[in-house]
C-alpha cells in the first residue's frame, strides 16, 4: 500500500457557475485554466486544476444532504492566514468559525452553495510535537479546539508576540504559564 502523492482537485456542482467561479477565484486567489458553459477549472499552483466547478442546472443548493463537510487548504504561515482573512473580509467573505484545533489553527468559510472551505496553518513545526499533542489529555478532553479571535491574533502578531505562542492552544498555553 502507498499513500497518494498529493491532493489533486475537488469538484463542485452548482446551478450558478459564474457566481461560484468568482467566489473561488477570490477565495483562493486562483486563475481560470479552462472554462466553458459547462465547466470551469481553477488553479493556484503547479497543478493544472485544483478546483473544478460543474454547471448542473438540476443542482439543489443549500439544504441538501452533503457527503463532504469541507475541503482544507494549508496556508504558508500565520501571517498568510491572517492576511488572507483580511483580503477576503474586504470583499465580504468572512469565516463562520475560527478555531485553534491544537494541531492546526483554522478559519472556516462557506461558499455560495454552502460547501465548507478551511484555511489552516500547522501549529507544530515537527510531527513528533503534533503526535505528542494528540496523545495529551488536552486533546482527549477537547479534540475539537478552542475558538480564536482573528483581531486578537493579528494584534498580538503585529505587537511581536512569538508565532509559536500564538499557535499554542489557549488551554495548553494557560497550563504552561
Amino acid at each position: 500500500m502507498a499513500p497518494p502523492l498529493k491532493f489533486a482537485h475537488v469538484v463542485y456542482r452548482t446551478n450558478d457557475l459564474p457566481r461560484l467561479r468568482h467566489w473561488y477565484r477570490t477565495m483562493l486567489d486562483a486563475s481560470v485554466a479552462f472554462e466553458n458553459d459547462f465547466i470551469c477549472f481553477l488553479t493556484y499552483d503547479d497543478e493544472h486544476h485544483r478546483v473544478a466547478i460543474v454547471n448542473d442546472r438540476k443542482f439543489v443548493p443549500p439544504g441538501r444532504p452533503r457527503a463532504v463537510d469541507h475541503v482544507a487548504y494549508t496556508r504558508r504561515d500565520l501571517r498568510d492566514l491572517i492576511d488572507t482573512h483580511d483580503r477576503l473580509k474586504a470583499v465580504g467573505i468572512e469565516p463562520y468559525w475560527t478555531v485553534n484545533h491544537g494541531p492546526t489553527t483554522s478559519f472556516y468559510y462557506r461558499d455560495p452553495d454552502g460547501n465548507g472551505v478551511e484555511f489552516q496553518v500547522d501549529n507544530y513545526a515537527r510531527i513528533e510535537e503534533l503526535n505528542q499533542f494528540f496523545r495529551s489529555q488536552y486533546f482527549e478532553d477537547n479534540p475539537i479546539g478552542i475558538d480564536v479571535d482573528v483581531d486578537d491574533l493579528r494584534a498580538r502578531l503585529n505587537a511581536g508576540e512569538p508565532v509559536e505562542s500564538l499557535l499554542l492552544r489557549a488551554d495548553v498555553a494557560a497550563a504552561t504559564k
